[in-house]
């Protein structure tokens, strides 16, 4: 299975609620940290709605 690779680049200063809950929600905790999740649609949505905060990688 295809695995996502997301990293946090970019302050939710200033972000609605929302996007901040789904930064905690992805398991990111500071700026530059990563995570690997599997590829999922319900993931796919999470990052859809920071992908102006975040990086993503396809990772095997």
């Amino acid at each position: 299975m295809t695995q996502l690779k997301i990293t946090w680049t970019k302050s939710y200063i200033g972000c609605p609620e929302g996007q901040r809950r789904v930064i905690d929600a992805l398991g990111l905790r500071r700026l530059r940290h990563s995570v690997v999740h599997q590829d999922s649609p319900t993931v796919r949505g999470m990052i859809k709605k920071v992908r102006h905060l975040v990086r993503v990688e396809e990772t095997q």
